[in-house]
């Protein structure tokens, strides 16, 4: 049976077939039919669409041509597709061409820049070969000439005697011949024609070995010559720079000059990004300076500028001050300026009726008001005369702690009224309050105040101020005197006129339309308002919603209220308002400047507050470990009394401190750790647990979390409201801190008659007490001719066999020293006590 068994063999029909022979492994074979399909070749029928309708038509109009499952619109968009694609392609391949032929062209004009250059560098060479080569040839040729005169000049001489028929012949015969004698003969124009060639062919030698001379030969390496050679990699290096240069793509680019902005201080970091350098190479300038630093660190401007100009840029100075030239500073024109009220700051010393006088004035009654009837704050009233002229008064503390608002006073006042008790005269707060307004460069007015009471000697008051250099107009002087009193309302009138005719006389004038000037006269928190100042304004007008910087801190005006507790819209000049809307409480005395933008605002405040942090750590650098350490080593033995303040305003906060540094002597101080405005929080009470301090309050409370802080930590609040109080506590609390003196008080003397020696007790001392009282528990000392030697207790005390306590003058005893035994007969014991003694702080 077959393996077909009478059946056909499958195939594809109407393809091509053969057999292939297989192979197998062990020899066997396998013989398999194997058939090729025919490719279908497509012929156009005749009479079809024409050419011209092109092969999407055609195979569109014939289905047969179409593959299965394709739709005409299927088919059209295939069709599109692929001329857009071959259309593509050939625009991509003219750009591609176009390209190549601009950068072709651009690398041809390159080249021939750099040929025409080198062609020129080399004509100029020759050029110069060739003028020297004509000295030189030239002056060879003078030298030969001279030579060759040298030589005929006796030929010459002969020759003249020849006849002269001859010589004309011969003449004649050498111009027939043209023969020169200034031309070069033959043979030498063959030879130099020679030594052309040979030397043309030893540079071509020159030029092979040149080129050979970086390669080692199988002979040199043999023989150990050739020394040390290029490498192939410096060659191929050598190479490709020569292609880059010419193609003229190694040029480098021109160096860029910049101007370099150059604070005072900067990190080498920015300077190397400023110079557009890297700042590995600034660092590697600096160290060739001898400085030793990194990128991270900062160098000072005069440095900066030596490393800016070896870099070649250009230095350009600026100081981080420069924020504040915002600030507006122009002249003001004459035509600008108004006439202002004057400020008018009273001056006096405690208790000598200053607010009395300005409560008078203003008919109001502030004294009241004041904790212990003294001033403690400095207060700012604007007061409306009879006569219509308005006054603007600082009313300054007088009490000794207050010296640094009595200083803002006299600063940013006018006028000065300083107010004398007619019945105390001339005080010491007086006298500081006369230095203050001779330092501020302000008249003074005097005011002899209680000119109502019995003891009143106002006279006494004229005299003690001409020991200040005051003179006033009663002792012939300049100084106005007016005598006064709050009481009765007595020369108020007067002291207003006086006040008038002085301002007149200074002719106080301010533009209303600039920018706002002032003076923060007093500054504090407000729990519900937030910071706020006390602003005298100076120049210009403050309205509602300007922005403003006051020294560390800015802000924008939220509103403005007047002394009578008015909110009113704007101030001008001499109108005393407080401020609201500050981000910060500023330091009294501190100077208000309105600017445009709030972004110049902040800048500002921020460049102030580093600047003062700058300072503070700078005056903390210059200490150096020594100081620090002797610092701490006479520290050593000096008691602190540390504390902690907290005050309604920041002129009072400044006053206790002040005060506080006075109290102490070498043995204890008082140390502030911190002092603040506002009302004492958990913070204050964390700080005083830490150090174990007590926290200070003047007029001011602690909230609910500090109390309750306080007392589970057992930190001690203490308030005040009058500062007498205050400094008499911190002083008597110092006081406990002084170790106490230790007093002596002599009882008696004793004279030793005998020493006897006892078993079990040492030498015994038989004494007769001469004068006073010998007791057992007081300290002796031991005289010999009236030296002490010796100086303890004494061990025993004997009167016979008893023990006794004390013994009287005129009997005998034993004494028995603790410790010492070198007694002799002869010797004085001095019996003496001590006693401490507390001491208190002056």
């Amino acid at each position: 049976m077959s393996d077909t068994d009478g059946k056909k063999p499958l195939g594809l029909g109407g393809g091509r077939s053969g057999q292939v022979k297989q192979s197998f492994s062990h020899g066997r074979t396998k013989s398999v039919v194997v058939e090729t399909k025919r490719k279908r070749v497509v012929v156009p029928k005749a009479g079809g669409t024409p050419a011209a309708t092109g092969g999407g038509a055609a195979s569109r109009g014939d289905p047969s041509r179409r593959p299965a499952g394709i739709s005409d619109a299927e088919m059209d968009r295939r069709l599109r597709a692929l001329q857009a694609a071959k259309a593509r392609e050939v625009e991509e391949a003219q750009t591609r061409a176009a390209d190549e032929r601009q950068r072709e062209e651009e690398r041809e004009r390159r080249r021939a820049e750099i040929e025409a250059k080198e062609r020129e560098d080399r004509e100029r060479e020759e050029a110069l070969k060739a003028k020297a080569d004509e000295d030189a040839r030239r002056a060879e040729e003078a030298e030969a000439r001279a030579a060759r005169k040298e030589d005929f000049k006796k030929p010459a001489a002969a020759a003249a005697t020849v006849d002269p028929a001859a010589a004309e012949a011969a003449a004649s015969r050498a111009e027939t011949k043209g023969v020169t004698t200034a031309g070069p003969r033959k043979t030498d124009r063959e030879r130099d024609d020679r030594g052309g060639g040979d030397r043309d062919r030893a540079g071509k030698v020159s030029r092979d070995e040149g080129r050979r001379s970086g390669k080692l030969t199988l002979s040199e390496a043999l023989s150990g010559g050739g020394g040390r050679q290029r490498s192939m990699a410096a060659m191929k290096r050598k190479q490709e720079r020569a292609r880059q240069k010419a193609l003229g793509l190694n040029v480098r680019p021109e160096k860029q000059v910049r101007d370099v902005q150059l604070p005072e201080t900067i990190v080498v970091q920015e300077l190397a990004n400023r110079m557009a350098e890297r700042a590995a190479d600034v660092v590697k300038a600096l160290m060739k300076m001898g400085m030793m630093v990194n990128m991270n660190q900062a160098i000072d401007a005069d440095t900066a500028e030596l490393i800016i100009e070896e870099f070649g840029h250009k230095v350009v100075r600026v100081s981080d001050s420069d924020v504040e030239q915002v600030i507006d500073t122009v002249d003001d024109k004459d035509e600008d300026l108004q006439s202002r009220p004057p400020i008018i700051t009273i001056m006096g010393h405690v208790d000598h009726g200053k607010t009395s006088l300005l409560d008078a004035i203003r008919k109001t009654n502030v004294v009241s008001g004041e904790a212990g009837g003294i001033t403690q704050h400095i207060g700012a009233y604007q007061v409306t005369t009879d006569s219509g002229a308005v006054l603007t008064f600082l009313d300054t503390p007088g009490h000794a702690a207050f010296t640094s608002m009595r200083a803002r006073g006299a600063q940013v006042t006018d006028i000065v009224v300083l107010v004398v008790a007619a019945d105390d005269a001339v005080m010491p707060q007086t006298v500081e309050a006369i230095n203050h307004a001779k330092a501020a460069g302000v008249p003074m007015i005097v005011a002899i105040n209680k000119c109502d009471k019995p003891s009143a000697n106002p006279q006494k008051v004229r005299t003690d101020l001409l020991q200040h250099e005051v003179v006033v107009e009663a002792m012939s002087g300049e100084v106005q005197d007016v005598e006064v009193s709050a009481t009765t309302g007595k020369g108020l009138d007067t002291l207003l006129e006086a006040i008038a005719l002085q301002a007149e006389i200074l002719e106080l004038k301010a533009n209303p339309k600039r920018a706002a000037l002032g003076a923060v006269i007093e500054a504090k928190l407000d729990v519900g308002r937030g910071p706020v100042a006390t602003v005298l304004v100076q120049n210009g007008t403050l309205r509602q919603g300007d922005i403003f910087v006051v020294g560390e801190q800015w802000g924008k005006v939220r509103a403005l209220i007047n002394d009578q507790g008015e909110r009113v819209a704007e101030a001008g000049p001499s109108v005393p308002v407080e401020v609201l809307g500050l981000n910060g409480t500023p330091e009294a005395g501190d100077v208000l400047n309105v600017v445009e933008t709030e972004a110049q605002a902040r800048e500002i405040a921020d460049y102030r507050e580093k600047a003062a942090k700058d300072k503070r750590a700078a005056a903390g650098a210059a200490t150096t470990l020594e100081q620090l350490m002797a610092k701490a080593k006479e520290d050593k033995d000096i008691a602190e009394l540390p504390i902690v303040v907290k005050a309604d305003v920041q002129g009072s906060a400044e006053a206790i401190v002040q005060a506080m540094e006075k109290i102490g002597n070498e043995e204890v101080r008082v140390r502030v750790l911190h002092y603040g405005v506002g009302a004492i929080t958990e913070s204050d009470i964390g700080l005083a647990e830490a150090s174990g301090s007590p926290v200070i309050g003047f007029n001011v409370r602690a909230n609910a979390p500090a109390r309750a802080a306080a007392n589970q930590k057992g930190v001690e609040i203490r308030y005040y409201s009058v500062i007498y109080d205050l400094v008499d506590d911190v002083k008597a609390a110092a006081s406990g801190l002084l170790k106490a003196e230790v007093r002596e008080t002599f009882i008696g003397y004793a004279s030793i008659k005998e020493v006897f020696k006892v078993s079990g007790v040492g030498k015994v001392a038989g004494c007769l007490v001469t004068e006073g009282v010998a007791r057992r528990s007081a300290g002796v000392r031991l005289l010999r001719d009236n030296v002490v030697i010796h100086e303890g207790t004494l061990k025993t005390l004997k009167r016979f066999k008893d023990e006794v306590k004390e013994v009287q003058s005129g009997q005998e005893c034993g004494m028995a020293f603790e410790n010492y035994e070198d007694i002799r007969p002869g010797d004085v014991i001095e019996i003496f006590e001590r006693e401490e003694v507390e001491r208190q702080l002056t």
